[in-house]
């Protein structure tokens, strides 16, 4: 799939790039791949984990800049696309910069991919991308149709876009675990609302789906893979047992539960035995089996939720990630 490929990979510095980058040349024999982000710092510190490794290069870039990321494109096979402005508080209290990123930095990407030619793109969002009611998850519902029509109007070129959708990444840079740990020091866990859920996946079966997705796309798919539930109480028992906990209320933009597929989405998605497939409603796309496969349509009325999924992760299970992946925390 990857063999003697060039990928470059956006906001490559962050929890998933860093991941990705570990796993994929362990695992694929690439010609190259390449970090692009804007940080300097974290460039730096991250190059010093590859000193050697003729096979990584690392490119100071934004998004937001288009002839910056034309010019490092010649000769990238496949683009993942990882950069976002994706803190919910932080983006509603920011929110020109947040479309800046997630919006504008998305059509620079398309356009500069079409016009070198890439052969595929395949673009990172998330759960709160199905039926936003924050910045954060508007701008990625903006972001995974910009994608998705892109190869409406691909007449002349080759390349393909697709999209992978999952949502809580256990132990990320921002998300509840890391949080719940640092307030742990503190004695006290805040939490929002005691009804809230979220879906949970791990930094390698978030790579497994964006790897499956790259070798499956024909372009235009947002996959999404079944994950586990769990709800927030649990979570916060499983880091702190003894700690006591404190309501502070829904903080501006969150949901009390998360939403991968909307009823909405239903009519034009697919299941299989690991992941969800939602196809475009463009061009009847949804109707063409090559997109489709081996996928069965899902039943009336359905959606993909956090408090109504079938796979739920306990405090134990939880535990035993946190005593196998954070030792030092």
């Amino acid at each position: 799939m990857f063999e003697n490929k060039t990928i470059l990979i956006t906001g490559g510095t962050g929890s998933f790039g860093k991941k990705f980058i570990e796993l994929t040349l362990d695992q694929y024999n690439l010609k190259k791949i390449i970090v692009y982000s804007r940080d300097e710092m974290k460039q730096w510190n991250m190059s010093q984990n590859y000193v050697g490794n003729k096979t990584i290069e690392f490119v100071i870039g934004d998004i937001r800049d288009k002839e910056r990321l034309k010019s490092i494109l010649d000769g990238v096979d496949i683009v993942v696309h990882a950069a976002a402005t994706k803190i919910v508080p932080t983006a509603e209290y920011n929110p020109f910069e947040c479309i800046k990123t997630n919006i504008n930095g998305a059509m620079n990407l398309i356009e500069a991919c079409k016009e070198k030619k890439i052969e595929k793109v395949i673009a990172l969002s998330t759960d709160k991308a199905s039926n936003p009611i924050n910045l954060y998850g508007a701008t990625k519902l903006a972001s995974d149709k910009l994608f998705v029509a892109a190869n409406s109007n691909n007449m002349n070129q080759k390349t393909k876009f697709s999209v992978v959708r999952y949502g809580n990444v256990i132990g990320s840079r921002g998300s509840v675990v890391p949080f719940f740990m640092e307030k742990k020091k503190e004695g006290i866990i805040p939490i929002t609302d005691e009804r809230m859920t979220r879906f949970m996946i791990t930094l390698e079966q978030a790579i497994e789906i964006v790897w499956f997705a790259i070798n499956d796309m024909e372009g235009g798919e947002i996959y999404v893979k079944k994950i586990p539930s769990m709800k927030i109480l649990d979570i916060a028992e499983a880091i702190a047992p003894n700690v006591k906990t404190i309501k502070i209320g829904i903080r501006p933009g969150e949901k009390i539960h998360e939403q991968m597929i909307g009823t909405d989405e239903g009519p034009y998605t697919f299941e299989y035995r690991d992941y969800y497939k939602i196809l475009p409603a463009i061009n009847d796309w949804y109707k063409d089996k090559n997109r489709v496969k081996k996928g069965t349509p899902v039943p009336v009325n359905f959606s993909y939720r956090s408090d109504t999924n079938k796979i739920w992760m306990t405090n134990v299970d939880l535990s035993k990630w946190i005593n196998g992946n954070l030792p030092s925390k």
